[in-house]
């Protein structure tokens, strides 16, 4: 190496980004409307969320995922929402107890929610206790 490599005053533009420290999530909390969230972006603050251990659960296509407390139903967490194979319903494939967020998982840690498919849609809206049957 040179001199001048040494020696290059790279400015301010070349400073290394802090990492973002929040996210925006989708909020589902049992028996309330899913909302839209900012949390920080830690995993003491997804525990502290979820009220324990976390579960990254991925039921859908898109790259996003459901961020759960992974003994939810074993503790008895009020139930919340179910997941179903096809969003205008059909079988259930789980049903996600405790508050959950949902957010971005195409990159190496949880990223900000930017757009929902239908898919997601029909996840969030109504509790599964408000749901007709």
């Amino acid at each position: 190496m040179n001199d001048n490599q040494n020696n290059r005053d790279w400015g301010e533009e070349s400073a290394v980004q802090p990492l973002r420290r929040e996210i925006s999530v989708v909020l589902c909390e049992p028996g309330k409307q899913a909302r839209t969230a900012t949390i920080e972006a830690s995993l003491e603050s997804y525990q502290n969320i979820v009220g324990g251990y976390i579960e990254a659960y991925y039921p859908f296509e898109e790259p996003v995922c459901i961020v759960c407390n992974e003994e939810g139903k074993i503790t008895g967490l009020p139930l919340n929402r179910a997941v179903y194979a096809d969003p205008n319903r059909g079988e259930m494939l789980d049903i996600i107890a405790g508050t959950f967020f949902i957010c971005d998982c195409s990159g190496e840690n949880f990223g900000s929610l930017f757009r929902m498919d239908n898919e997601i849609r029909a996840v969030l809206f109504l509790p599964e206790k408000d749901r007709e049957r």
